[in-house]
């Protein structure tokens, strides 16, 4: 199950006491900020938890599913990368693969 904007909020209001829509406001905040750096070009890193990077992908063809003998050009373009930290990746390596999905 995907946790989402709302129980993020809901959990760190718990954990800090603070109402939950001063707490939403803050996160709308830093999704926004983070956003904005990034459309902008910028990484942003977050020691221990990861950083988030704007890549180049190259120009290449594709096929589509429907009409596989078809080819179709895909321009280049900027995709966002994350790439966690330490501390994340060693707790995610721990995940029973069989439990995921």
């Amino acid at each position: 199950m995907a946790m989402t904007k709302r129980d993020l909020v809901v959990r760190v209001s718990k954990q800090t006491n603070l109402r939950q829509n001063d707490v939403a406001a803050v996160i709308q905040l830093t999704l926004d900020t983070i956003t904005e750096e990034l459309a902008g070009g910028n990484t942003i890193e977050f020691r221990n938890f990861g950083v988030f990077e704007i890549m180049r992908r190259k120009a290449r063809v594709g096929r589509n599913p429907n009409e596989p003998k078809k080819s179709v050009k895909i321009p280049e373009r900027a995709v966002v990368k994350f790439k966690p930290g330490k501390e994340m990746r060693k707790l995610v390596l721990k995940l029973d693969p069989e439990k995921i999905g």
